[in-house]
């Protein structure tokens, strides 16, 4: 079932042109204060194309927290919870968990051995737009860390802060290559995009 997964029409985290900044970029350090994230109120958000279609669902962030110091964003960690993924654009219960199921197996995902993801925060710049913050770290899927960076915005008041951000991810980076016209030929109508599109909404306890 070559279902998902992909979207072209946003920033492409994983080549994201670094002139996108302005003003110092900082790395993170590990001076500031904790602020773990509420879990049950975040939520991310993924679509994925194929020349055919789209289907669309959810993630949840299982742990994670920000830190933050003086008003700013200094830095970030977050583990994904892979048995989490949903699909939402497919409302007939045996089509659905089809898809899900071949989203979670090894043509995807392999969420029985890798069933966290996780990303962490390495670096923090000014954006000159998209958000407020260009976010760069190490996005852990399949056990394969590759580095992103994508624009944020994020808002701290006291010990509180949300974030949002929307951009796409290669899954060729991770070995995830089922239906990618990258690898195989001949897929006609069967082939599936090789970016994905995820929409973050990240808050805090």
């Amino acid at each position: 079932m070559a279902q998902v997964i992909g979207c072209g029409s946003k920033t492409d985290a994983t080549k994201l042109n670094q002139n996108t900044t302005s003003g110092e970029t900082k790395n993170v350090s590990n001076s500031g204060t904790a602020v773990m994230v509420n879990s049950n109120e975040s939520v991310i958000k993924w679509v994925g194309k194929k020349v055919t279609g789209q289907h669309d669902g959810t993630i949840k962030v299982k742990n994670g927290q920000f830190t933050v110091e003086n008003g700013k964003l200094t830095g970030g960690q977050f583990d994904i919870d892979m048995n989490s993924l949903t699909v939402l654009d497919i409302t007939d219960p045996e089509t659905n968990a089809k898809l899900l199921g071949h989203l979670k197996n090894d043509d995807f995902f392999s969420v029985d051995k890798f069933p966290v993801s996780t990303f962490k925060i390495t670096k923090i710049a000014p954006a000159t737009e998209g958000g407020n913050y260009l976010i760069t770290g190490d996005l852990t899927i399949k056990g394969i860390t590759k580095p992103i960076t994508f624009p944020a915005n994020v808002n701290v008041n006291g010990n509180s802060v949300s974030a949002t951000a929307n951009f796409d991810i290669d899954r060729t980076a991770f070995d995830i290559k089922y239906g990618s016209g990258k690898f195989f030929e001949g897929l006609g109508d069967k082939m599936i995009n090789d970016n994905f599109n995820l929409s973050l909404d990240i808050k805090s306890n």
